[in-house]
């Protein structure tokens, strides 16, 4: 069901309606036109997906928007989650196309090889052309009409005129012509010539018509299909099943059933019902349908877990947090969704041109008619010329050229775990010259861990490790857990916890100090000047410093760090090749900052800012003259990331960051934001490639068939020759491969 965006009284609803009946862009066209009529209403309407996402105030009724579309002549109805798969446009198609085909084939054949032209030929081929014409050929004359009552003109409308007047030309010559007599035989002329008047017959170019456009839309509804596919799969990844614990019992039930709160049991090998968190077991999740990464990932108690992921090992139990279409997963699919329905400004244009090019088309056919009886040819020589004007001029590759490249690329896109909000972003990502990266959770982990170990003098270092590593066990601060990740041979006893300062504990026979100088100092230990200058160091790399000591002595320091990412120099490598320019963008100190920069061969730093800061550096940045790309994942990046030319969110981090971004990375690798610029700019490229060849040869066509140097068989081929170029085309998105 449609869901409101908003309920403010001025606001705007979205609502995504089914559309029937849609053969061309031109219909799309004219269905957004009749919409846009009514009072506050916008639509975009996607050939490609037969949907239509509306824009009306809130409170609009449905029911009046579905009788607006269904005045233009269509049909159309709110999608329903449970209702019945609608019935497959290619199998549709495909039946019609054999009948047409087999068909066809003799009559084409007849009328190109004399040397089988038996007597009466020309009368076989009436009876064989008649039900191509007129029930394969059914759905562009039913149409051609609908439309014509309604004062409009499409594409099919042409296919209806053409078909339509090149048999009525050939029962004419049959009837009351010299076609129709016994012994006619009749040469194939790939271009029009004068004195080709008063016997020609033309059924082998009506079947033709026929043929080739059913067969182009054939193939194009099964492009449409394959090309889909990525959304299809990824509604169908969720858990049908799960086991959930209740009162001590374990039930299995329905996915969908699974509610906020239930404690979810989760085999190995079995998916993850809704989103949730690790409770009980550990395990390695293969999260690639979400994040694109084929390493599973670890997890144990508090770890989040997201549903549709693939538990491999251990048994665990999961705290349901989300469900339904709450989830993760579903977020996806309806982003996804989203961008395909949607309409980039070049289909715009596109759609603009083909709403006007029928009607011209048809002008220019009727002056070619008429140009042709001036000149003397005759009356069959004109309509012929005119015939294949109808044919060529058809731009079905025009209405297909954006939205099945936008269908293969946000469905490639999705399979990567890199989610585009909309078509609109691709323009932006072509624009794109400068690159503001957030340092944690993006460049690093966000996890702290040892970077170094310095004794003292007179102090062995695995010594200090073992005896630090041991006094932090009962530590809560994320510096001390990283201490103790490092692990001990030791036992602490009598650990307490100075807030601010560090820890003291008794590890053996040793009275441990671990912490600030001042916890130290505190303690009565005098911290050497060697120690301070090691520190000193150490906090110069933007590294957090524990000095330690036993015994009422300083034995050495050990100091902590963020994580690098392992692929985050190879990102910033990455961002450059695409003629980024990376800045570094964090509230963190400038020496941390600095040392990370210089790791990573960034130049432009600017450090030590605050959540609003963030969006002034942006704007400043965007008033020189630089668009902007922003990649970040916390919630002190959200701000920056809807102000930036270009949003990119991790998907790792909050849910804030992704709803203000334009790009989602499902995953946390740096390098697939690269990934994603440059599949939107392929992506782009591809529309813009499309568009040219249909502009092109429409454009080159017209002409000739005009001056009649163009068979109207000939041109029905070649005018589906081209919309299944352009498909072809934009499937070549399929092979896209991320950066390795």
């Amino acid at each position: 069901m449609p869901a409101p965006v908003s309920t403010h009284p001025d606001a705007r609803e979205s609502i995504v309606l089914d559309v029937m009946g849609m053969t061309c862009a031109s219909c799309a066209a004219r269905i957004e036109k009749k919409l846009g009529r009514v009072e506050g209403v916008s639509a975009s309407v996607n050939y490609a997906t037969n949907k239509a996402l509306v824009l009306a105030p809130a409170g609009t009724a449905v029911a009046d928007l579905i009788k607006t579309v269904e005045a233009a002549g269509y049909g159309a109805s709110v999608p329903e989650p449970d209702a019945p798969e609608p019935p497959d446009p290619a199998a549709q198609l495909k039946r019609r196309v054999i009948v047409s085909a087999v068909l066809a084939v003799p009559v084409i054949l007849l009328a190109m090889v004399p040397a089988i032209q038996f007597p009466a030929w020309q009368w076989v081929s009436l009876l064989l052309a008649t039900p191509v014409v007129a029930w394969a050929g059914l759905p562009f004359h039913r149409s051609a009409w609908v439309n014509l009552r309604h004062g409009a003109t499409t594409m099919d409308t042409l296919v209806s005129v053409g078909t339509i007047a090149a048999f009525l030309q050939s029962v004419y010559a049959l009837v009351w012509g010299s076609a129709g007599r016994i012994g006619y035989t009749h040469e194939v002329k790939f271009r029009l010539m004068r004195g080709m008047v008063g016997d020609s017959i033309y059924f082998e170019a009506a079947v033709a018509i026929v043929t080739f456009i059913l067969l182009g839309r054939y193939f194009e509804a099964r492009a449409r299909r394959r090309a889909g596919s990525a959304l299809e799969a990824l509604l169908n990844e969720g858990a049908k099943q799960a086991t959930v614990l209740r009162d001590g019992v374990e039930l299995s039930v329905p996915a969908d059933v699974v509610v906020v709160g239930d404690l979810v049991v989760v085999r190995p090998g079995e998916k993850v019902a809704s989103d949730g968190v690790v409770v009980e077991g550990l395990s390695a999740i293969d999260a690639s349908l979400v994040t694109g990464e084929s390493v599973p990932v670890d997890v144990g108690p508090g770890d989040p877990v997201v549903g549709g992921t693939v538990n491999t090992t251990g048994r665990l139990l999961v705290r349901a947090t989300r469900v339904g279409a709450d989830t993760q997963l579903a977020q996806m699919a309806r982003l996804v969704e989203q961008a395909q329905t949607g309409k980039a400004a070049v289909q715009r244009l596109a759609d603009r041109v083909s709403g006007v090019f029928v009607p011209i088309v048809i002008a220019i056919a009727v002056l070619t008619a008429v140009g042709w009886m001036l000149a003397g040819a005759g009356m069959d020589a004109a309509i012929t010329a005119a015939v294949a004007v109808l044919i060529i001029a058809c731009p079905c590759a025009l209405g297909l050229a954006t939205p099945t490249a936008l269908l293969v690329g946000s469905g490639r896109g999705a399979e990567l775990g890199i989610l585009i909000s909309g078509p609109e972003i691709l323009e932006s990502t072509r624009l794109v010259d400068t690159i503001v990266l957030d340092k944690t959770g993006t460049l690093t982990t966000g996890v702290m861990s040892v970077a170094e170990v310095v004794p003292l003098a007179g102090t062995d270092r695995e010594t200090l490790r073992d005896v630090v590593a041991a006094a932090e066990t009962g530590s809560e601060h994320p510096i001390g857990r990283a201490i103790a990740a490092m692990g001990s041979s030791r036992v602490a006893t009598g650990f307490t916890a100075v807030p601010g300062r560090g820890v003291t504990a008794q590890v053996g026979p040793l009275s441990v100090v671990a912490g600030s100088p001042e916890l130290l100092s505190d303690e009565g230990i005098a911290v050497p000047a060697e120690l301070t200058a090691a520190a000193d160091a150490a906090a110069a790399l933007g590294r957090s410093v524990v000095l330690v000591a036993w015994d009422g002595k300083a034995r050495g320091l050990v100091s902590v760090a963020d994580t690098l990412k392992p692929t985050s120099a190879k990102a910033v490598a990455a961002y450059r090749e695409l003629g980024l320019r990376p800045v570094l963008l964090t509230g963190d100190s400038t020496a941390a900052a600095q040392h990370l920069a210089q790791q990573l061969g960034i130049t432009d730093v600017i450090a030590q800012v605050s959540p609003a800061d963030k969006v002034a550096v942006i704007r400043d940045l965007q008033t020189s003259g630089a668009t902007v790309a922003m990649v970040g994942d916390g919630v002190n990046d959200a701000a920056a990331l809807a102000q930036s030319d270009l949003g990119i969110a991790m998907g790792s981090g909050t849910d804030a960051a992704i709803a203000a971004s334009d790009l989602t990375l499902m995953g946390s690798d740096p390098v697939h934001a690269a990934d994603a610029i440059r599949l939107s700019r392929v992506t782009l490229r591809r529309i813009k490639g499309n568009l040219f060849w249909a502009f092109a040869y429409n454009v080159a066509a017209i002409p000739i068939a005009a001056a009649g140097l163009l068979n109207p068989m000939i041109a029905s081929a070649a005018m589906a020759f081209s919309s299944v170029f352009v498909v072809s085309n934009s499937l070549r998105l399929r092979r896209f491969q991320p950066i390795a």
